[in-house]
């Protein structure tokens, strides 16, 4: 299963990036989650098709109205399935 890893940066805290990115995962029909981390960047782990894992690292580069993305470190890995749904996890 492809694994789709990102860290984006910036402005992403506080105005509603997770929920963002959560409803562009499951519209998409993926698996993982998204969280916040302690240092001001969000954290996203998505497993599902390639092509579908490419639109969600897209949604984060857009980010919701509010949000200034700055950077988005992507990571890419193949291996077993993690995740049953896609949820929002508590600050890492």
């Amino acid at each position: 299963m492809q694994r789709l890893h990102l860290i984006v940066t910036g402005e992403v805290q506080g105005v509603g990036f997770r929920w963002h990115v959560q409803r562009a995962a499951r519209a998409l029909g993926l698996r993982g989650e998204v969280r916040n981390r302690a240092d001001g960047a969000v954290l996203v782990e998505a497993e599902g098709e390639r092509d579908a894992l490419e639109q969600l690292a897209e949604a984060a580069r857009r980010g919701p109205g509010a949000a200034a993305v700055a950077a988005v470190e992507e990571r890419w890995s193949e291996g077993p399935a993690r995740y049953r749904d896609f949820a929002i996890g508590p600050t890492a």
